[in-house]
């Protein structure tokens, strides 16, 4: 149980650690994403307003040699500066109806030739975008009186850029993770400390206690029966036996239960016909299931053989048996099927019964002390210990056990034995 508790610990802090962190860098990537996006596309609005190019400004004391400038009809575009014209790498194509390409516009490129140029319109033309990306490239169209013009943008040392933040930032994140999880293991033993000591006193006392009950108990019996010998048997002494009984069965679970859920419970494991065990603790309970007017339906896959302890496994089978039997309806139904899925071993015990099974309470079934029917504590006979043991039978085995209603009308005790 404590190892349990640390792994589900230290999965709980992983989980929400990675998520916080995909959430921060993820946002903050994605935020850089949108900025080079934005001011790619920023400069291709101004290029598609001025025909491909940037607007030229006339300067007021005489004609000098112009230059291209950040503005347009006099209002700066956002995000541009008057150094992005001389900073940005562009080119642009000009097609027409029907996709053949009229002019090509290379001069503020380099690495690109009309050719080129030519093929990247074309893919362009042909996928139908507005804008977007083809590789480094951020594209526009722009409708003209001649055609179509494809204006391309080189986006490389942007893109660069945001992948290396990228790749930063998911290095950073495993690092930090790696830490956690280090760092976890390390200090994740101090943390249920204070837990695994309440716990190891408590399997202590009911180990103690129970033991401690066992001689009074045999004492208690055994006078009863002096006092029958002496007086006769009388209503009175039949409950001091019968009550006695319960009692020593009850502590005989909780010291049972208490040895199965430790850390490494003292099984001896050895290879067994678990299909012969199975067949010959069901048939135990035909008798009780006829006599209680129950149908018993029993499927066992033959010849299957499993590796653990005999004895705990056999526990399991009646203890499974033991509870259809009790909370199924007069004339209702049993079914038990052993069958092999995989490597592991699947026992599967199922019984109407007389309550609606709600989702809830099948969340609480292997619970101590939980019942489903209070007011049938006293018929049955049981405390509620059953499924419990049942659980750290299969727990001890490596093994997993669900309850299931698909119908809300029967109940489905599903164990599964690698």
């Amino acid at each position: 149980m404590i190892k349990s508790l640390r792994r589900k610990l230290i999965a709980a802090s992983m989980f929400s650690l990675a998520v916080v962190l995909f959430l921060i860098l993820g946002g903050v990537n994605l935020m850089s994403y949108h900025k080079v996006v934005t001011d790619a596309d920023s400069i291709l609005t101004v290029l598609g307003d001025n025909d491909g190019g940037f607007p030229m400004r006339e300067p007021p004391d005489g004609p000098q040699p112009t230059r291209p400038q950040a503005e347009s009809g006099g209002k700066r575009m956002p995000g541009l500066s008057p150094e992005t014209p001389y900073e940005s790498r562009y080119f642009s194509v000009l097609v027409d109806d029907s996709g053949q390409v009229i002019q090509s516009d290379t001069g503020q490129i380099a690495a690109i030739d009309e050719e080129e140029a030519a093929n990247y319109a074309l893919a362009v033309w042909n996928a139908g975008r507005e804008r977007g990306f083809l590789g480094s490239y951020r594209y526009l169209r722009c409708e003209e009186a001649e055609g179509t013009r494809i204006i391309f943008l080189d986006c490389s040392r942007s893109l660069s850029g945001f992948y290396n933040t990228l790749f930063a930032s998911v290095a950073l994140a495993l690092l930090g993770l790696a830490s956690v999880l280090v760092l976890l293991l390390l200090l994740s033993r101090r943390i249920v400390r204070p837990v695994a000591e309440s716990y190891e006193k408590q399997k202590r006392f009911i180990t103690d206690a129970g033991h401690e009950l066992k001689t009074p108990l045999t004492i208690i019996s055994a006078d009863a029966d002096l006092v029958e010998l002496e007086c006769g048997e009388n209503q009175w002494l039949t409950d001091i036996r019968r009550q006695a009984e319960r009692l020593t069965r009850l502590t005989n679970d909780l010291i049972y239960l208490s040895r199965m859920e430790e850390e490494n419970p003292n099984l001896q494991p050895i290879e067994f016909p678990i299909s012969d065990v199975v067949e010959e603790m069901v048939q135990s309970f035909q008798a009780p299931a006829k006599s209680q007017e129950k149908e018993l339906t029993v499927s066992i896959q033959p010849m299957l053989s499993y590796t653990g302890d005999e004895k705990p496994i056999r526990q399991l089978v009646s203890i499974l048996m033991d509870n259809a039997l009790k909370y199924s309806p007069p004339g209702g139904t049993l079914s038990v099927q052993l069958e092999r899925r995989g490597r592991a071993v699947q026992l599967t015990v199922s019984n109407t019964t007389a309550q609606p099974m709600e989702k809830d309470r099948l969340e609480h079934l292997f619970d101590r002390f939980y019942r489903i029917d209070q007011s049938r504590s006293t018929q049955t006979g049981g405390y509620g210990l059953g499924l419990s043991i049942a659980r750290s039978v299969v727990a001890a085995h490596k093994g997993k056990v669900r309850a299931e209603s698909p119908d809300g009308k029967s109940l489905t005790i599903i164990a599964v034995l690698p």
